[in-house]
């Protein structure tokens, strides 16, 4: 990775080819995609938003002209370059300017409830149109196990359709976040030895966005409908920072034990088996701001 960070800061056309070819690799692999965006943000992060926008526009043209060969067809890889990087170019330049982290994933996150609010904007009755897709993609899998129950499979599919719109932006929302890191990383490693574990740790909310989620869980529980529909997809959405936020508390506090060599391996392996702790994890992000864990935590750890 240090290599094609390396490889990335040499030029322009160095940084446009590995965005606009990863791009691509991207379509049938989706996680080539946090490496394509990640390095717009890394020339973002180290040279400012004009060689940034630069290195963006010049990678959108150069994938127009790969979609062209390789018959993906120019439009749809020059609007796929554009969603994919314009984002993290965004939140690349929030964090070179702010030099805060948090500012940077709040950021992001209001880029995911501005796309939730455009989409029921859009189509109010979202859920029944994810209810359609759904119905239609799990139709062939229905055939072909005929052990399957049809009503288990559409009372599935009618619970999950009135969040797919949350979840949707939700991973939309991580993969741009994880091109941003891998960025911050590279940049780290490239010119600032250590200095990502230490930003990462001292990761922290504020009290009026977590204060502002805490109403959400409210409005979402006492009222019904649409409303109610919208508020959790929302919640999804702003849920990204608190995990992220709870596993910075986590991390720093398994560093500060006497096995830290494992037990934050141990920690990631576990959220990775274990996806269900992410609610609590996101948990003790939102009570962070307020009770300073990290503090409790360690002082428990060293007694």
């Amino acid at each position: 990775m240090q290599f094609l960070a390396s490889f990335i800061m040499k030029g322009r056309l160095q940084a446009m080819l590995v965005a606009a070819s990863l791009a691509l690799v991207s379509i049938p692999f989706p996680p080539a995609s946090i490496v394509s965006s990640a390095a717009v943000a890394l020339v973002t992060l180290r040279l400012g938003a004009r060689e940034g926008v630069y290195v963006l526009l010049c990678a959108c043209l150069a994938a127009a002209l790969l979609g062209m060969v390789t018959g993906v067809g120019y439009q749809f890889a020059l609007m796929y370059g554009m969603v994919l990087w314009l984002p993290v170019w965004v939140i690349s330049i929030v964090l070179r300017e702010g030099r805060h982290l948090a500012i940077a994933i709040e950021i992001a996150a209001l880029l995911g409830v501005l796309g939730v609010l455009g989409f029921y904007l859009y189509e109010p009755k979202a859920a029944l149109v994810w209810q359609d897709i759904l119905t239609t993609i799990t139709q062939p899998v229905l055939q072909g196990h005929p052990d399957l129950s049809p009503d288990d499979a559409r009372l599935s599919i009618q619970a999950l359709s009135h969040l797919m719109t949350g979840l949707l932006a939700t991973g939309s929302v991580y993969g741009l976040l994880f091109g941003l890191f891998l960025a911050r990383w590279w940049q780290a490693v490239l010119y600032n030895p250590g200095g990502f574990r230490a930003e990462f740790l001292e990761l922290k909310g504020h009290k009026q966005m977590a204060l502002a989620t805490l109403v959400m869980i409210v409005v979402a529980g006492l009222t019904s409908g649409l409303l109610a529909e919208i508020v959790w997809n929302l919640i999804l959405v702003v849920s990204v920072l608190y995990t992220f936020v709870g596993t910075a508390v986590l991390h720093a506090a398994f560093a500060s034990m006497k096995n830290s060599r494992f037990m934050v391996p141990f920690l990631y392996l576990t959220l990775i088996l274990i996806p269900h702790m992410l609610v609590f994890v996101a948990l003790m992000g939102v009570a962070d701001p307020w009770m300073n864990l990290r503090k409790k935590i360690s002082n428990q750890t060293t007694v």
